[in-house]
């Protein structure tokens, strides 16, 4: 979730649509490297990460022949693709997101998610490049594929800083927020204040009255009111 990669203006407020920044460059760079880089590693390990042997029938990994490695690679490229795209998609959506308290579980959860998959390509670039270190070139005396399994090794080490990067760009986006008056939780819109007293209606004065400019507003007599009963004198 680019703010960040997101391109999330710079605070949680929402602006009116014509207002809304442009996504910064940072922003632009990380939200579009790391979809490629997901494909670049489970693109390689796909195409050219399973080898035949004559004297087998079945295809094995080129990581040491440990399908483990190259079902990790796979798996945690495709997930991360999907992931960049549901944050992209989250992206466009969050300057439409009213709600503060969903803003702010959005920021968040950029925030987890970065931070846990820059983890993961930390664990895959240390077990894709241990197993590749332990390959018996045997296995290989073509060197079939040695290119793809090498790119799939350098573009999990770039993951990490992409995705480290972008858990810090929404921290600091999470920062922005917290000290924005909008992001805190006692904040109410002024009107929607009940409690907030009117000022009194002063009507303009229309008659010859030296001594004041106008009179103060009063209610008229309710139609509902008891009139008087009985006869009343009056005077000639």
């Amino acid at each position: 979730m680019g703010t960040g990669d997101s391109g999330w203006a710079g605070e949680f407020p929402a602006l009116p649509p014509s207002k809304n920044p442009p996504l910064a460059p940072s922003t632009l760079q990380a939200g579009t490297l790391r979809p490629v880089f997901s494909i670049v590693v489970f693109g390689s390990i796909v195409n050219e990460g399973y080898l035949n042997s004559p004297s087998e029938s079945e295809e094995f990994c080129i990581y040491n022949r440990n399908p483990n490695a190259c079902g990790y690679g796979v798996t945690v490229g495709v997930l991360a693709f999907l992931t960049c795209l549901l944050y992209l998609a989250l992206d466009v959506y969050f300057p439409q997101i009213s709600s503060v308290k969903d803003r702010k579980k959005a920021v968040l959860s950029d925030i987890g998610v970065s931070a846990f998959w820059a983890f993961l390509w930390f664990v895959g670039f240390c077990f894709l490049a241990n197993q590749w270190q332990v390959s018996e070139p045997k296995d290989n005396p073509l060197n079939e594929g040695t290119d793809a399994a090498r790119a799939a090794i350098a573009f999990s080490f770039f993951s990490i800083f992409t995705w480290a990067g972008q858990a810090v760009l929404a921290f600091q986006r999470y920062q922005i927020g917290a000290d924005s008056a909008l992001f805190s939780q006692d904040y109410m819109d002024p009107s929607q204040d009940s409690s907030m007293p009117y000022a009194p209606y002063v009507e303009p004065s229309t008659g010859p009255e030296p001594t004041s400019m106008g009179g103060t507003y009063q209610q008229p007599a309710s139609a509902f009111e008891p009139e008087p009963q009985g006869y009343q004198s009056q005077g000639y």
